[in-house]
């Protein structure tokens, strides 16, 4: 045997070497340990042996040279096991090792497969081929400074099967990753040492914290590394591995060092760089990507993480916080400006939805749809708890996320403006996106659901005040937690009374704040949004028309519409899409109704900490909270349930007590000027009922009405019926002077869907009732200082009949001159400008006529239905006349010989519908044929009444297939009006020589009741200027103003003319028939 040989058997028969992982290793350690016993001892070493040192050696014996190194190497068993078990710890912890010898000659017992061998440290500590406690801080240095490591990469046990997992551990050449792996190696051994290495497990540990502080404070050392990256995708694997709160875990330790040693570079400068990376990242992603949501994950670790969070909302604060679009540029911005919306306004083609919809069916859209939805979903879930994190941080971070919010929407105010929206280059210059308005009002719709209950108790601590405060400075910002800049410009629903100073608190609430926060985002944001979808809706359906007349003539244009159809229509379902998000929308639903509450308890001088119940009369308002109200909490209001009604339907059945809500407030506040005195917000509540009340309309072919069973029963159910009806009616009155310039156009506007609303009412028993009671108290008081509410609204509704028809008359009849020259071939010589001008006109004026005619038709039919039941007032002679007379006009145009004039091509285009108007006409003279006095006015109208234009109608009635009851009843009527015509033919006769002052100044006929007007001194009679006052309270001739109270009568000039009435009548009788 060679002496090679004996040496491992002497070595293996030691009963130390069973403390080694290998032969080799206990041979290794030994021939080191000899190489340094041979060195010259020091002065105090020889006599210093302990007496265990002696007894180990002595029991030796005399066995090899290379056993008897190995026992003098050691002063203890235990110090032996100890150094190698360190030395093992280490290569499985850090992966790195000092010893290449063969593997072959190693135990593969605790060593890692696979170690980077450090060359270039072993040869410096001149043979020492293990790792100890003095050596690892400088070996785990050299191993991060390794520019491949994987280069360096050696066998440490004989199997040498390919192991890709050991490989890419062990040469993993990042160094954030590799610490942490580290890491988690230490973190490991640390629960599996004996308690005598637990110290130096802990101290490994340690280690690999405090070099992952030094490469993030020193990146530079680290060649072709960006640490930076390294950490965010460290974040970013332990999200993909469900093991982010591991990564957490070091990060937070790392954190602690970062901090206690801040003189190289402070948290935020190693923080920011990660930030920066985070965002270049992110701008690009999209919403339906799953990366996305990665990147949510490790944002919402950073707003967890309360020293991540501080540097975060001090990174994001703009360089120019008077520029909307800067905000939408910061990280937050970034991450909110994602959405299923064009990422460049105008151009689809890299859009990723609702392409080509054209040749998709509906149901492979709906599930487009579904899917956006269901990816916003998480979206506004994961905006919602970073926001809220962020929000309960320390109250430095607190305040900086608010006055974020605070700035970005005051520089973003612009974005409601007109101009705004006409100048779109401009606007996206300026202001942030859409995207960005919805997401961040998605979010800050979460934060508010705690209190949007109708009737939670924390509304009650809302403080309105808060929006009265002007400019304050940063500190009063931070104390008084206000951060929402320049309210106090905004116009409120009620002025603060003169000599009046609003009762400002010391801090706001937390509540106060998000609720203005969440209304002012929202009056930002969505109302352009709602906007565009409305012009959008309103251009596909010209497009679509335009598209199929084209298609039948063939050509490019009808290409080039298609086109554009598709283009607008990927827009269009985009921007639908993203609007209609049912979560988003539930709480949108739910802000809203608890606002109407709210505001009612407002309303009711309610300062307790209990809701109270909405009853009537209310009660004088007793302080100015109303004052401080913003209109945009009402606007708002408006604009999202005309948006559901529009866009949204099936959430409006869904939530019967948040309805309940509303209808209070709209009771409240509809017809009360002392409590919202802007007419227009006003009449807008009017077309917010008509969202949510039932459908009237039929559903259209192919399609089925929305369920409506919890609106009908809410509406039905109303206990405050009456005082609804009441304020449809005083508010339809209000809007007829706004004092607006174009008061006389908006009014129709705004009177268009009170019609539906009133058809709804009058065929539901309560209002009706209600409605009838408004009726026979007006009759009652015909002539009180104020006319009473009912009287004034028959008479605007008489007013706008008698215009609306008017104008669509005249309207129909330019229509039917330009069909006629078109269709003759006048246009075909035409020059390009002037044929289009001529087509412009006919569209034009198709527009103008279809709107008169609606709106007529409306008027005409709200007449037919309440003359059903209400029937004294009608025939009163301040209202018989006039009702009359436009009836007449109207049947003369319609059924007589002008009716040619309005025979224009396809009646629905224009939605004009004469056999619809000629029998709610008929039905309005049938429903008061009974009274006689209404019936004896008929012959009155000189102007369009005769007996032929009553044959007529019969005639018009039989053509268009009217019931033959309905047909009997006028022929009837039509025989009682021509005998009364008959006898005021007569009469007329005998009352032609009238003398000059028994007539009436304004109508010419002689006086009944003549009655003096106080100011002009000017006698007319009492049923002229009763009408005129209707419509003018001034006196007619000097325009000073004027109330029934005021006249007097005129009793000498009354008998007068009652005795030359009676002389007159009697002389015909003397004369006899042959007189």
């Amino acid at each position: 045997m060679t002496d090679q040989g004996n040496n491992n058997q002497n070595i293996s028969r030691n009963p130390f070497a069973a403390l080694f992982s290998s032969l080799a290793d206990a041979k290794q350690f030994a021939l080191g340990q000899q190489q340094e016993h041979s060195k010259p001892p020091s002065e105090d070493s020889g006599d210093s042996q302990s007496e265990s040192e002696n007894s180990v050696t002595d029991s030796i014996e005399d066995n090899d040279d290379s056993v008897a190194e190995i026992s003098r190497s050691f002063r203890s068993r235990q110090e032996l096991c100890e150094q190698l078990n360190v030395n093992h710890m280490i290569q499985r912890i850090f992966l790195i090792t000092l010893d290449n010898s063969d593997p072959s000659l190693r135990g593969g017992n605790g060593i890692p497969s696979r170690c980077v061998f450090l060359e270039e440290m072993a040869a410096d500590l001149d043979g020492q081929d293990w790792l100890d406690m003095d050596s690892i801080e400088q070996a785990l240095f050299n191993r991060l400074l390794l520019l491949e490591p994987g280069n360096h990469l050696i066998y440490m046990t004989s199997c040498s099967a390919v192991n890709l997992s050991a490989d890419r551990d062990a040469g993993e050449k990042c160094a954030v990753p590799y610490l942490y792996a580290c890491y988690q190696r230490a973190k490991e051994e640390v629960t599996k040492v004996p308690e005598k290495l637990l110290p130096f497990a802990v101290r490994c540990k340690n280690l690999t914290v405090s070099n992952a502080r030094t490469v993030l404070l020193t990146p530079e050392i680290y060649v072709n590394q960006n640490v930076y990256e390294q950490l965010l995708d460290l974040f970013l694997d332990g999200v993909s591995s469900a093991q982010l709160e591991l990564v957490a875990e070091f990060v937070e330790e790392v954190i602690a060092g970062l901090l206690a040693d801040q003189e190289v570079r402070t948290f935020g400068e190693v923080m920011v760089p990660v930030f920066d990376i985070f965002q270049g990242r992110v701008k690009d992603l999209d919403l339906c990507q799953l990366l996305l949501y990665s990147y949510l994950e490790v944002l919402l670790y950073f707003s967890q993480q309360k020293d991540i969070a501080k540097v975060l909302v001090e990174h994001i604060q703009p360089k120019d916080p008077s520029n909307g679009l800067q905000y939408q540029k910061t990280l937050l911005g970034t991450i909110l400006n994602i959405s299923c919306l064009l990422k460049t306004p105008g151009v689809v083609e890299s859009h990723g939805y609702f392409l080509n919809p054209s040749r998709s069916s509906p149901q492979e859209m709906k599930v487009q749809e579904s899917n956006i939805h269901q990816f916003m979903g998480q979206f506004h879930d994961k905006l919602h708890f970073i926001l809220k994190n962020l929000l309960q941080q320390s109250s430095e971070t607190r305040h900086l996320l608010l006055s974020w919010l605070g700035g970005c929407l005051q520089a973003n105010t612009g974005r409601t403006k007109i101009w705004a929206n006409q100048m779109p280059e401009i606007f996206f210059q300026m202001y942030a996106s859409d995207a960005f308005f919805l997401n961040l009002g998605a979010a800050l719709l979460k934060l508010c659901q705690p209190f949007c209950r109708p009737n939670s108790a924390k509304l009650l601590t809302f403080n309105p005040t808060y929006c009265a405060l002007g400019e304050l400075s940063e500190e009063e910002r931070r104390n008084r937690n206000v951060h929402a800049r320049g309210l106090d410009k905004e116009t409120c629903l009620i002025p603060l009374p003169p000599q009046q100073s609003a009762g400002f608190a010391q801090s706001y609430s937390l509540l106060t704040e998000n609720l203005i926060l969440t209304q002012l985002t929202l009056h930002i944001g969505f109302h352009r949004l709602h906007d565009q979808m409305v012009k959008m809706n309103q251009s596909l359906h010209r497009l679509q028309g335009s598209w199929r007349e084209t298609q039948l003539s063939g050509g490019p244009a009808a290409e080039q519409l298609r086109e554009q159809f598709e283009h607008l229509m990927t827009v269009y379902l985009s921007t639908k899409a993203a609007a209609t998000q049912p979560a988003m929308l539930q709480n949108c639903l739910n802000l809203q109704a608890a606002c109407a509450s709210l505001l009612v308890q407002l309303g009711l001088n309610n300062q307790g900490s209990e809701h109270m119940p909405l009853h009537f009369p209310l009660p004088p308002l007793n302080n100015n909270q109303l004052c401080h109200v913003p209109e945009f909490f009402v606007d708002n209001l408006g604009d999202f349930f005309i948006f559901l009604r529009r866009f949204a339907d099936e959430v409006l059945e869904t939530s019967a007590e948040s309805l309940e809500q509303v209808l209070n407030f709209i009771t409240m506040f509809m017809g009360n000027v002392e409590r919202m005195s802007n007419p227009h917000l006003r009449a807008k509540l009017a077309e917010v009922l008509e969202a949510v009340m039932p459908h009237m309309e039929a559903a259209a072919a192919g399609t089925t009405l929305p369920i409506m069973f919890q609106r009908q029963r809410v509406f039905c159910s109303y206990c405050h019926a009456s005082r609804l009806a009441e304020a449809l009616i005083t508010v339809f009155v209000d809007i007829e002077f706004t004092g607006d310039p174009h008061q006389f156009e908006q009014k129709f506007n705004y009177r268009r869907p009170m019609y539906s609303i009133l058809k709804y009412m009058w065929n539901t028993e309560s209002y009706r009732e209600s409605i009838k009671h408004l009726a026979t108290y007006a009759s009652e008081n015909l002539e009180a200082m104020n006319p009473p509410l009912f009287l004034r609204f028959l008479n605007l509704l008489m007013n706008d009949a008698i215009f609306l028809l008017d104008e669509a008359i005249q309207f129909l009849s330019k229509i039917k001159v330009l069909q006629l020259e078109r269709d003759r071939g006048a246009w075909d010589d035409l020059s390009p400008d002037a044929r289009r001008e001529k087509e412009s006109s006919l569209q034009m004026f198709g527009q103008l006529g279809r709107f008169h005619n609606i709106m007529s038709n409306e008027t005409i039919g709200t007449l037919a239905f309440l003359t059903s039941e209400i029937k004294g007032i009608f025939v009163h002679p301040f209202l018989a006349e006039r009702i009359i007379s436009m009836l007449n006009y109207f049947l003369q145009h319609l059924v007589g010989p002008k009716m040619g004039a309005l025979k224009v091509k396809d009646f629905s285009e224009f939605d004009f519908k004469p056999h619809q108007l000629v029998s709610d006409i008929c039905t309005i003279y049938l429903n008061l044929g009974n009274e006689e006095n209404f019936c004896a006015s008929v012959p009155k109208d000189g102007r369009s009444y005769s007996p032929t234009l009553f044959c007529q109608t019969v005639r018009v009635l039989k053509k268009i297939n009217k019931p033959g009851d309905m047909i009997v009843s006028f022929s009837l009527l039509a025989d009682k009006i021509k005998s009364l015509a008959d006898r005021h033919q007569q009469e007329e006769e005998t009352y032609s020589d009238a003398p000059d002052e028994f007539l009436d100044p304004i109508m010419s006929t002689v006086m009944l009741d003549p009655v003096v007007l106080p100011s002009s001194n000017v006698t007319v009679d009492r049923s002229t200027i009763a009408r005129h006052l209707l419509s003018d309270q001034t006196d007619p001739f000097n325009r000073t103003h004027l109330t029934m109270d005021q006249i007097r009568p005129n009793e000498e000039l009354k008998q007068q003319i009652l005795q030359w009435l009676a002389e007159h009548k009697r002389e015909p009788q003397q004369m006899g028939p042959s007189g």
